[in-house]
C-alpha cells in the first residue's frame, strides 16, 4: 500500500503526465454528461421506465435483456434515448470495416504501408465511413424505439412530437449523428493530448458507468424477500475477481518463440560458436490474439437466428434465440466465437511476412529453416494456442448466461461476469496501466508494475 501511494505522488509530481490524465477525466466527464441530455423530441420522465416495463412484462423480459446488451456500451444511453445514443460503436464497426478491407483492396494495403501519411489518411476514411454508418444506425435505432421498446400507441406522451413525423426524423437523425461524430473527437482527443487510447477509454467508461447501479440492484435483488442473503454477495464478489483474474490471464498470455539474430560480421565468419552468441530475442504470439473481435462479430450474427421466430412463431426453440441467456442463443454464440478466433487470427497474423522479416534481417529460429518451414512453423504453433485460445474466449463470452439464475439474481449484473464488457474493460486498464508505467520509468520512477530489476536497481 505504501508503495502504491508513492507512485500516486510520483504522477502527481509530474506535471505532464498530470496535465494528461486530468485532460482525459475532463473529456471523459464531458462525455458522460452528454450521455444524460435526451433527445428534443421524446419525454424523458417516461423513457426512465422503459427497462422497468419491459421487465415486469412477461413477453417482453427478452427485449430487456437485448436492451440492457445493447445500452451497456454507451453507459446507458442507448436506453436513455439520448443524444449519444449511438455512443463510439459507429466508429468501431468503420474500423472494422476498413481492416477487412484492407485486406482485399490494394489501395488501402498501400495506405497501410506508407506509414504516417497513409495511416491520416486511413483515419480519414474511418471518419467518413463512420457518418455513413451512423446514418444507417440511426435510423434503425429510432425505429427500435418508436416501435418496439417505446410505441407510440402505449407511450404517446413519450413524445412531444409525433414518431411519424419528419419534424421528429430529420433533427433526431441530425443529432444522432453529430453525437457520434462528437464522442469519436473526443476519443481521438484523449488519444492525442491525454493518456491511452481514448476510444477504448470511451467504451470503458460507459460500461463502468453501469457497474454500480447493477449491483446495487443485485445487492436489493438479494436482500429482499426470495433473495439468498449477503452471504451470496459476498460469494458474488469474490467469483467476480477470480473471473476478472482468469480475463487478465487470458489478456497477457502469450507463447514465446526463441529467435536468434546474427550480425552479417558473424554469418561472414562462420562460426558456430559466433552464431550462438548473437541477440537471443522472442516472438511473442498472443493465446488470444485476436481479442474481443470474434464476440464482436458473434453478437452481429446472432440478431439473424432472432429472425427465425418469425417463420413459426409458436416454435419455442426458435424463440429461444431472441434470448440472450438461454441455451440455444449461447450454444450458437460460443461456435461462432471458435470460428471467428481462428479465421480473425488467421488474417490479422501474417506469418509469411514475419518469416520473410526474420530472413531479411538475419534472424532464425533454432531448429527451423529460414523461409516457408519458418512460417509453417509459426502457422502451425498459432493454430495450437488459438484453439484452447478461443474456446476460453468462448466460456468467458457465455459466462454471464450461466451465471445469471444459478446465483446472480439480475440479469443486469450478470453481465459484468464475461463477454465483451468484462475482457474490454480488463485489456483497456491494462494498456493504460502499461503506458502510465512506461512514462514513469522514462523519467526514472518505479512504475505501477515493478519488476524485480527495477526494485533493486538505484535509479
Amino acid at each position: 500500500m505504501k508503495e502504491f501511494i508513492q507512485t500516486l505522488k510520483n504522477i502527481w509530481s509530474l506535471k505532464e503526465l498530470r496535465e494528461k490524465i486530468l485532460f482525459t477525466l475532463g473529456l471523459i466527464l464531458v462525455y458522460r454528461f452528454a450521455s444524460y441530455i435526451s433527445l428534443p423530441a421524446i419525454n424523458m420522465a417516461e423513457v426512465g421506465n422503459l427497462l422497468e416495463h419491459y421487465q415486469n412484462q412477461g413477453g417482453n423480459k427478452q427485449g430487456a435483456g437485448l436492451l440492457g446488451l445493447l445500452s451497456s456500451f454507451t453507459g446507458g444511453a442507448f436506453s436513455r434515448a439520448s443524444i449519444m445514443a449511438l455512443g463510439i460503436m459507429p466508429y468501431i464497426s468503420a474500423s472494422i470495416i476498413v481492416q477487412l478491407m484492407g485486406m482485399a483492396i490494394p489501395y488501402l494495403q498501400k495506405l497501410q504501408k506508407d506509414g504516417e501519411s497513409g495511416r491520416n489518411t486511413l483515419n480519414q476514411i474511418t471518419r467518413w465511413l463512420t457518418i455513413a454508418v451512423c446514418l444507417v444506425q440511426a435510423p434503425s435505432y429510432l425505429t427500435s424505439i418508436t416501435q418496439m421498446f417505446l410505441p407510440h400507441a402505449q407511450f404517446g406522451s413519450a413524445y412531444y412530437v409525433h414518431p411519424e413525423s419528419v419534424m421528429f426524423w430529420l433533427p433526431s437523425i441530425v443529432i444522432l449523428v453529430a453525437g457520434s461524430v462528437f464522442a469519436m473527437w473526443l476519443g481521438e482527443k484523449i488519444t492525442d493530448k491525454g493518456i491511452g487510447n481514448g476510444i477504448s477509454i470511451l467504451i470503458m467508461v460507459g460500461i463502468l458507468a453501469d457497474l454500480p447501479g447493477a449491483f446495487i440492484q443485485e445487492i436489493a435483488t438479494q436482500t429482499g424477500k426470495g433473495g439468498l442473503g449477503t452471504i451470496m454477495i459476498l460469494i458474488e464478489v469474490l467469483f467476480w475477481m477470480l473471473v476478472v483474474l482468469l480475463a487478465i490471464i487470458l489478456s497477457v498470455a502469450v507463447r514465446k518463440i526463441p529467435i536468434q539474430y546474427v550480425s552479417r560480421a558473424q554469418a561472414r565468419g562462420g562460426s558456430n560458436r559466433n552464431l550462438m552468441q548473437g541477440a537471443r530475442q522472442w516472438i511473442p504470439l498472443k493465446v488470444n490474439a485476436s481479442g474481443v473481435m470474434p464476440i464482436i462479430f458473434a453478437q452481429a450474427l446472432m440478431f439473424v437466428p432472432g429472425l427465425l421466430t418469425k417463420v413459426d412463431e409458436s416454435n419455442t426453440f426458435l424463440a429461444g434465440f431472441k434470448n440472450v441467456f438461454s441455451w440455444q442463443y449461447n450454444v450458437l454464440f460460443a461456435l461462432l466465437i471458435i470460428i471467428f478466433s481462428f479465421f480473425y487470427t488467421a488474417i490479422t497474423i501474417p506469418v509469411n511476412q514475419m518469416a520473410d522479416d526474420l530472413k531479411r534481417n538475419g534472424g532464425l529460429i533454432p531448429k527451423v529453416r529460414p523461409g516457408k518451414d519458418t512460417a509453417d512453423y509459426l502457422d502451425d504453433i498459432l493454430s495450437k494456442i488459438t484453439l484452447p485460445g478461443s474456446i476460453f474466449l468462448a466460456i468467458f463470452a457465455i459466462l454471464p448466461a450461466i451465471v445469471y439464475g444459478t446465483f446472480v439474481q439480475t440479469d443486469r449484473f450478470a453481465l459484468f461476469f464475461g463477454g465483451t464488457s468484462l475482457l474490454i474493460m480488463v485489456g483497456v486498464i491494462l494498456d493504460t496501466v502499461q503506458q502510465i508505467n512506461t512514462y514513469l520509468l522514462n523519467h526514472h520512477y518505479d512504475g505501477l508494475m515493478q519488476s524485480k530489476l527495477s526494485r533493486t536497481t538505484n535509479l
